[in-house]
């Protein structure tokens, strides 16, 4: 029975750092895309569509930066 509690413990916090790392990860994109829009409304939800597309496309996240930026230079403001 001591094994299966450390065992189940041991998985879920595992689990736990796993899921934060993600999270952590997910802010911290999101931040970077919100800061390259400044405070134009029109923009960030412009640049937060741009990050779900570069998700969706597979951007890996060291050319994430790049990739944003190039984005961002090519917005219109209607």
């Amino acid at each position: 029975m001591d094994y299966f509690i450390i065992v189940v413990t041991t998985a879920a916090g595992l689990y736990f750092h796993w899921w934060l790392f993600r999270r952590i990860r997910q802010w911290s994109d999101r931040d970077l895309a919100l800061s390259m829009a400044g405070a134009d409304a029109g923009k960030r939800s412009f640049m937060l569509e741009q990050l779900a597309r570069a998700q969706q496309e597979g951007v890996r996240r060291r050319d994430l930066p790049a990739w944003l930026e190039r984005v961002a230079a090519q917005y219109q403001a209607d």
